[in-house]
């Protein structure tokens, strides 16, 4: 019966092809049982690369779910989809995060990681319709590389822009756009995206900048001359050398650098005091999302902005109002870091905040705030979305030459009902300064500079609110923000780092007060004649913006 059998078997049409094809699948996986270790080998068979990336033009439905998307290239898929202006790019998914040591442990993996970028790159050079190639000094395409996880942390992990950049391709882009200002501009803003990366502070790129801006007695970086842009730039690049750490020159090699650098920012220290914080799971992972960058400092036509479709400051307003903050001669991340003075976008907005301006998007930029408004009544109206929060770049002052670059659900920026306090009997002259109110109403507290104040006040006096003073926050100062009562900042907007954490932690906040100096090594922050050191009472109101010096008695009102 066995040697019938095996005639039989042998003679049948393709089982002995199919034999050895199994047989040599069994040698490969005998191979790599050798290679990788037991957890790192089921990682690498549970591992499907078609589901590791995804284009944003053509997308496919291999990993079409927020969970691999990430809420951020979720949205931005269905967007495109919509026939929004969103920059072409791909979405490298959460199962690259999953899979991601492994992914660079074994080089057949890797290798097949590095072939779909590059796959991935020709597709999006093929949609650019000015014709630009990654790499290519003569006409050169740029990336942003950021995070995105199913629920959003602001700021907390890496982003990068401009990327594929090197000097060669700076003084290729000054020639190509006649700007020499505008890519050393880019050139200086990868530098100090790279150097942050590396663990260098934002403190550090500020004293060179700084720098230049007194040996040339030029107060706002937009009035250096190009030649002077380029010096900055690359005294950027030498600080970051001298400080150990390797700039990748390579545009391909760079862009890998970056997206490992994003995925891996997810187990900084930031982002799990924030996850912790929050009650987000470390085991969600995020997804990377790399799109060709749009300008929004270009020139004085140029800009980027956050707004919301609906007035964030009242609940129950069904009406479409924009309302959020802008920048000319900027890119997103200033904006949303609080890097900035921004302007207002509404009319309506620059009533009731008073911001110290009078340039507002809906009367500078009326084309573009019109085609704003479209966008919101499109999804709300007709799409039927729920209110969103939507970050924009023009170019210029056409629509032709804006971009949606992100938007998500504004619910999160909703105030919560709470009993709020307003000032009694309170005399203009205890006014000390004012700003953006952001959450929460009327509260009087101490002044604190750094965690260890907030520890020695808490000691000291446990009862008595703390009032964190700072210039503006980065997202390591997560645990501070956490850990005082209330905020208040002299620069940013209402869609500044700070304003969207201490709106998330339900803390009081007011942002955007200009007329405060804060000294935080020296713990002393100065409002015109008025200094207040640690320890010193002032009073904020998160409604109305006002800063007051002392304590301010105050009487409770209706919830909000």
């Amino acid at each position: 019966s066995e040697t019938f059998f095996r005639e039989k078997i042998a003679s049948c049409l393709g089982l002995q092809q199919l034999d050895r094809f199994l047989g040599r699948i069994l040698n490969t996986l005998f191979q790599q049982s050798y290679r990788l270790p037991a957890d790192r080998l089921r990682l690498l068979l549970n591992y499907d690369p078609q589901r590791a990336m995804m284009s944003i033009v053509k997308p496919s439905s291999k990993a079409a779910g927020i969970i691999y998307l990430g809420n951020k290239g979720f949205n931005l898929v269905k967007l495109r989809t919509f026939g929004f202006p969103v920059p072409p790019g791909f979405i490298i998914t959460t199962e690259v995060f999953r899979c991601r040591t492994v992914i660079e442990e074994y080089g057949p993996a890797q290798e097949n990681f590095r072939e779909q970028i590059s796959s991935h790159i020709s597709k999006v050079e093929e949609c650019s319709n000015s014709g630009a190639s990654f790499g290519d000094p003569g006409n050169p395409l740029l990336f942003s590389v950021r995070s995105g996880s199913s629920i959003s942390q602001p700021g907390m992990m890496d982003t990068f822009l401009d990327v594929g950049m090197n000097e060669e391709i700076a003084e290729g882009l000054a020639n190509a756009t006649g700007n020499q200002w505008f890519a050393w501009d880019c050139y200086r803003r990868f530098l100090q995206c790279w150097g942050m990366g590396h663990g260098l502070k934002r403190d550090d790129f500020d004293s060179v900048i700084k720098t230049f801006k007194e040996l040339w007695n030029i107060p706002l970086k937009r009035g250096f001359p190009g030649e002077m842009m380029r010096s900055v730039a690359l005294a950027y690049k030498r600080m970051i050398e001298e400080a150990s750490i390797e700039v990748v020159e390579d545009p391909f090699e760079q862009l890998l650098v970056t997206i490992k650098m994003v995925l891996n920012s997810w187990d900084t220290a930031k982002a799990k005091t924030y996850r912790r914080i929050m009650g987000i799971s470390n085991d969600w992972g995020t997804a990377v999302t790399v799109q060709v960058m749009v300008f929004g400092n270009k020139s004085e036509n140029s800009g980027t902005g956050v707004f919301f479709t609906h007035n964030p400051r009242w609940q129950g307003d069904d009406s479409i109002r924009l309302w959020g903050d802008f920048t000319v001669e900027n890119q997103g991340e200033d904006v949303v870091s609080g890097l900035v003075t921004t302007k207002p976008i509404s009319i309506s907005q620059q009533n009731i905040e008073m911001r110290d301006t009078d340039v507002i998007l809906e009367t500078h930029f009326p084309d573009i705030y019109k085609t704003l408004k479209g966008w919101a009544e499109d999804l709300i109206y007709k799409k039927g979305w729920s209110p969103q929060e939507m970050e924009f770049t023009f170019e210029s002052k056409s629509p032709e030459d804006i971009y949606l670059l992100q938007t998500r659900d504004m619910g999160i920026r909703e105030r919560k009902k709470k009993i709020t306090y307003r000032p009694v009997d309170i005399s203009e002259e205890r006014l000390i300064g004012h700003g953006i109110g952001v959450s929460g109403g009327l509260m009087s507290g101490r002044v604190v500079f750094t965690l260890e104040d907030i520890d020695e006040w808490r000691e000291e006096a446990p009862e008595t609110p703390l009032i964190l003073l700072r210039s503006d926050t980065v997202p390591d100062d997560i645990r501070e923000l956490n850990a005082a009562d209330g905020i208040l900042t002299a620069r940013g907007g209402l869609t500044s780092h700070a304003a969207v954490v201490a709106h998330r932690l339900e803390k009081t906040c007011v942002v955007g007060c200009s007329n405060l100096v804060c000294k935080e090594k020296e713990k002393i922050g100065k409002f015109d004649g008025v200094t207040v050191r640690s320890g010193d009472f002032i009073s904020i109101d998160g409604q109305e913006g006002t800063v007051y010096e002392g304590k301010v008695a105050a009487q409770r009102t209706v919830t909000l």
